[in-house]
């Protein structure tokens, strides 16, 4: 189990102010998220730099753009971090991992694999576990009792809600077909 990854830290210390008391409940849903991709590519993970950024990212737009309609932003916000660290040519498929993450169907085959690997590691997560595209409940059940939620399922709750209240024609941006 991966419990240290210095730029996922690094990455989530600078946006610490901005995340406020949310700061970590998003932490340890970037570390299950990240673990559930380890563990969903049968421990052949090679690039974990390139999965804890489309992890940090992947949700940041909540907080930095104040929105659930998120994904744009927290495109936007991956991207100018990969232009600051002269990793552009990473933009394509951690854009593509950030935008399909809420995806209900799998990937496209014609993205990368690990766009589809990233949508059914947050899936896992978000579910709680209830759905793990074929991991056992003995291996997610552990990742969780790590990285405990503090709330972070709750703030989803409530934010489905609020936007639901406001926009009952469109109450969850996010998902994709």
């Amino acid at each position: 189990m991966l419990v240290n990854i210095p730029l996922l830290d690094d990455l989530l210390d600078r946006h610490a102010e901005v995340l406020g008391s949310d700061f970590d409940a998003y932490r340890n849903h970037a570390y299950r998220v990240v673990n559930f991709y380890r563990l969903l590519d049968k421990n052949e993970f090679e690039d974990v730099d390139k999965v804890a950024i489309a992890a940090v990212f992947h949700d940041i737009g909540i907080w930095t753009a104040g929105t659930f309609d998120y994904l744009h932003p927290s495109i936007a916000a991956a991207s100018e971090y990969l232009r600051e660290i002269d990793r552009e040519s990473w933009h394509q498929e951690i854009a593509a991992m950030i935008d399909h993450h809420h995806k209900l169907t799998e990937c496209a085959v014609a993205l990368p694999h690990s766009v589809e690997l990233f949508r059914r590691a947050d899936w896992i997560d978000v579910s709680m576990g209830w759905v793990r595209f074929g991991l056992p409940r003995c291996i997610v059940a552990p990742v969780r009792a790590m990285f405990p939620g503090y709330g972070f399922h709750r703030l989803l709750t409530k934010l489905v809600l609020r936007r639901a209240a406001r926009h009952p024609l469109s109450p969850l941006p996010m998902l994709r077909w």
